[in-house]
């Protein structure tokens, strides 16, 4: 039997499994086969609003959005294979972590949704963290609650159901309130030896709760903890008319626990061991390292978060990353356009990310700030993109895109340098994926040289987190009795995977020292830009 003819057994027999990922900019659907290799993928491109100063999407979108993904996915079945997609063995759903999405008893949205992007719940998290003497950033949901609490918002009385984006997506489908562990560290504090919320934290909330008057519990209004492997429900008819109106997907499918971007990353770079970590660089960056001991200090740049089976994370997560780097490369296509010179956006994306090679290892005199929005790591609640250059700097193209690839790792090194310095973390090598890493080498030896450690990538690097869902959801249909997570990874997914590891330049890393030296005087100009440049 061919692999074409394989493949078309494997989607008739319901064998194959699917990954879907709602990013930032992106919802991107991946059907793997039973080897794990990608055999067919959907995309569609969306946008988040600003509405009212709130970071936001709105359900219609979400929901018009993930029906065109899949429709798309569909589709590229349809066109490689001849077959419509029915059936499948397992789906997983994975999002943007983090958040605010609060629902009435009636299921209805009380608020608009507020995402990770927001910086507006700096009070209620440094009293958390405070409460808690656990470090409570900005965007977890549970930071958002709270805040809203201080604020006195009527709707808060009314919550019957908060959780992540991809919990209420799961939800919809399949009717189930539950939520991947992973996920769930991101919506509060996880006790990684239960496996569930941390239950002495979760009192204490719950007395502040009580002494303000209102009516329920954490435990009435989070979904349930579940591990990687465990059945998180299926899909039901109303859950396969929602993603797929055609009526073509059928309702039963098992659903594995949906889990938020960082658990996907850390599947899709089997980095879920001690010692191990990995670096997703998007619209956002973050990395995450897997601790062998807990942190001796509490620290406001460094979230506790958990692996897909609830191994404690040590995660640095910054809010700014590639979006300045693509505002820059739209104007320059706008630019090729009237040129009359064509050009796609996959060879202006390689052809800047080259020559940023070229430019000198410390930016010639160049400092970039890419914030669009708040960056917490460096105390900033909005953002003004912003480049700074002495009048004798020395202006080159090469040199102004080395800057903006700089900018887009330097908050992450400012969060990385409290692991590495002052708690001694140590880690083999970092494994990178994401849109950062797609021009061939540059972003891993950029990145290399930022962290002062090796860089490595898989040949799944490119498949990033909707790939790494789908073998979530694999793990769901195929695992062994007692057989672990990381057991599977190892041996049945990346037993024969290729990977390349890019070592740091010492010139380089003494150059991204000088840059990120610049970055840190320049953070009052920044600071400044926000204030004046106002609407």
């Amino acid at each position: 039997m061919n692999e074409i003819d394989q493949i078309r057994q494997e989607l008739e027999c319901g064998q194959t499994c699917l990954g879907i990922e709602l990013g930032s900019t992106r919802i991107k659907a991946t059907l793997i086969d039973s080897s794990f290799h990608t055999i067919a993928d959907g995309n569609q491109d969306w946008q988040n609003q600003l509405v009212d100063g709130i970071w936001t999407y709105s359900l219609d979108s979400v929901w018009e959005n993930l029906q065109k993904c899949v429709a798309s996915l569909m589709e590229d079945v349809w066109s490689k294979y001849g077959i419509r997609l029915r059936n499948v063995g397992a789906i997983g759903i994975s999002a943007m972590m983090h958040g605010y999405m609060a629902f009435n008893k009636s299921g209805e949205l009380l608020v608009p949704f507020r995402t990770w992007r927001n910086t507006i719940t700096d009070e209620a998290a440094k009293k958390l963290t405070d409460l808690f003497s656990f470090n409570i950033p900005q965007r977890w949901c549970i930071a958002h609650l709270y805040q809203a609490m201080l604020n006195g918002e009527p709707h808060v009385t009314q919550i019957d159901y908060l959780t992540t984006l991809a919990g209420y997506i799961h939800w919809q489908l399949t009717g189930s309130r539950v939520i991947g562990v992973g996920d769930a560290s991101g919506i509060f504090p996880i006790d990684s030896s239960a496996c569930d919320y941390n239950a002495g934290m979760e009192q204490q909330f719950n007395s502040i709760a009580a002494e303000k008057g209102y009516p329920w519990k954490l435990t009435d209004i989070l979904p349930k903890v579940l591990t990687a492997g465990q059945d998180a429900g299926k899909l039901t008819q109303a859950g396969a008319n929602l993603l797929d109106p055609t009526g073509t997907l059928r309702a039963g499918i098992p659903f594995c626990p949906p889990e938020g971007d960082a658990g996907t990353g850390m599947v899709a770079t089997n980095s879920i061991k001690k010692r191990t970590g990995n670096v997703s660089a998007g619209t956002s960056i973050f990395a995450m390292v897997v601790l062998e001991n807990a942190l001796q200090k509490v620290y406001p740049e460094i979230d506790l978060v958990t692996t897909p089976v609830g191994e404690a994370v040590a995660m640095v997560h910054c809010n700014n990353c590639t979006s300045d780097i693509d505002a820059w490369v739209k104007l320059f296509l706008e630019f090729a356009a009237i040129a009359d010179v064509p050009i796609s956006k996959r060879r202006a994306y390689d052809l800047l990310y080259n020559q940023a090679l070229k430019g000198d290892t410390d930016c010639g005199g160049l400092v970039s700030f890419n914030y669009f929005s708040g960056e917490p790591i460096t105390g900033f609640d909005e953002g003004r993109p912003l480049l700074a250059r002495f009048p004798d700097a020395d202006w080159s193209l090469a040199n102004f895109m080395r800057a903006q690839l700089y900018s887009a790792c330097a908050t992450l090194r400012l969060g990385m340098d409290i692991l590495f310095s002052k708690e001694n973390v140590h880690i083999e090598s970092i494994t990178g994926h994401g849109g950062f890493f797609k021009t061939q080498c540059v972003g891993q030896r950029i990145m290399a040289a930022a962290l002062n450690t090796p860089i490595t990538l898989l040949e799944t690097a490119g498949e990033g987190g909707p790939w790494g869902m789908a073998v979530l959801a694999a793990f769901l249909l195929k695992k062994r009795k007692d057989e672990s997570l990381s057991e599977y990874l190892d041996f049945c997914v990346f037993q024969n995977s290729e990977k390349n590891t890019v070592p740091p330049d010492t010139e380089e890393v003494r150059g991204f020292n000088r840059f990120l030296q610049a970055y840190k005087n320049c953070l009052p100009v920044e600071k400044e830009a926000v204030l004046r440049l106002s609407r």
